[in-house]
């Protein structure tokens, strides 16, 4: 059996030298290549012309430049657009592109599936079954049909980022370092629930934005939507969070999905003051986008408001995120669970 090609896409600097030297060819390679992957963004290796005839053969018998173009979209009428990319085992990852005014954003996954199995996610509810890998990820950016109209990335689709972390960094690696994107990091937002060896190193590997699902103030009632909340508690996140400086640039936001009668009460904003105080972060209120299977309702655009209006007169910057692509599977993990259904039921 033929074995399948190494990919360059999704390769750090120091991965390509690895691997040009580990067939004999010069380590100044590595940096021609991720030249032509990353900025030149290449198909071929045919297409490197600054490298020999020779060298390129010999990349072509054992790598592949590794893009892949999305298969399948969803468009919403507000301009929002979900793609579908295949990843391995015949599975398919989410990615949304999200344009607003001079801004538009791209929200990327990391996993197949997901461990964490909040109540609330559709993703969960596929369970894990791989994580991605740097390509996988990387792929997702590059090979959007929007990419060059990006202006924002954000880890937070389908997966647990710091469940993934060593694929997640390279990733960022490729966005921010000057031999490939040379994005600012502060372009970069990372979502997590907590994980806090994984959330520690995120802390401590660059300068990029955190936002860290939250979506109750009461720890023993956040168990309940939010399993994770059992290994990695929000007392230990949180004492974490208070040693970094969230001050200047980097910037801290806690994300917090409102549910009828589970967290938007008064008294859950005043909860969620008390459990706050001291970090320098923003809130960012989300609507609820409803799936199959869970008895949780969203609240209406009045007690949106009025939780909001509370948690600012209390010094806690809120905001409430605008809702997009709601047409179009608008839940995390909705259209790549349709996908992966429809693949089962066609074998």
């Amino acid at each position: 059996m033929e074995c399948s090609k190494r990919k360059l896409l999704g390769m750090t600097l120091a991965q390509l030298k690895e691997a040009v030297t580990e067939v004999g060819m010069p380590a100044f390679t590595a940096k021609q290549i991720a030249d032509w992957v990353y900025i030149k963004r290449a198909r071929s290796i045919d297409d490197m012309s600054n490298i020999s005839l020779k060298n390129r053969a010999l990349l072509n018998s054992m790598f592949e430049v590794g893009y892949q173009a999305p298969a399948d979209a969803a468009r919403s009428v507000d301009g929002t657009v979900k793609y579908l990319y295949a990843v391995e085992n015949g599975h398919f990852v989410e990615a949304v592109y999200i344009p607003d005014g001079e801004r538009a954003t791209l929200c990327v996954s990391s996993q197949v599936g997901c461990k964490m199995n909040c109540l609330f996610c559709m993703t969960g509810k596929q369970k894990y079954t791989a994580n991605l890998t740097a390509n996988e990820i990387v792929n997702q950016i590059l090979a959007l049909p929007e990419f060059e109209k990006l202006t924002n990335i954000v880890f937070m689709g389908m997966g647990e980022p710091c469940d993934n972390l060593d694929n997640v960094l390279a990733a960022i690696e490729i966005l921010t370092a000057e031999y490939a994107l040379g994005w600012s990091p502060h372009r970069i937002t990372v979502s997590s629930v907590g994980i806090r060896k994984g959330l520690k190193r995120l802390l401590d590997s660059g300068d990029y934005h955190i936002a860290i699902s939250l979506h109750h103030p009461i720890p023993e009632k956040r168990a309940e939507i939010m399993p994770a909340e059992k290994g990695f508690p929000t007392t230990e996140m949180l004492d974490l969070l208070r040693e970094y400086d969230f001050s200047h640039q980097r910037r801290l936001t806690f994300e917090y999905i409102v549910f009828k009668d589970i967290n938007e009460t008064p008294s859950h904003a005043r909860r969620l003051i008390k459990l706050l105080d001291g970090i320098d972060c923003r809130i960012n209120l989300i609507r609820y986008h409803a799936i199959p299977g869970v008895p949780l309702e969203g609240v209406n655009e009045e007690t949106m408001v009025q939780f909001r209006d509370t948690l600012t007169k209390n010094g806690l910057f809120t905001t409430i995120r605008a809702s997009r692509g709601e047409d179009i599977f608008a839940a995390c993990g909705m259209l790549s669970t349709l996908k992966n259904e429809q693949q089962k039921n066609n074998k």
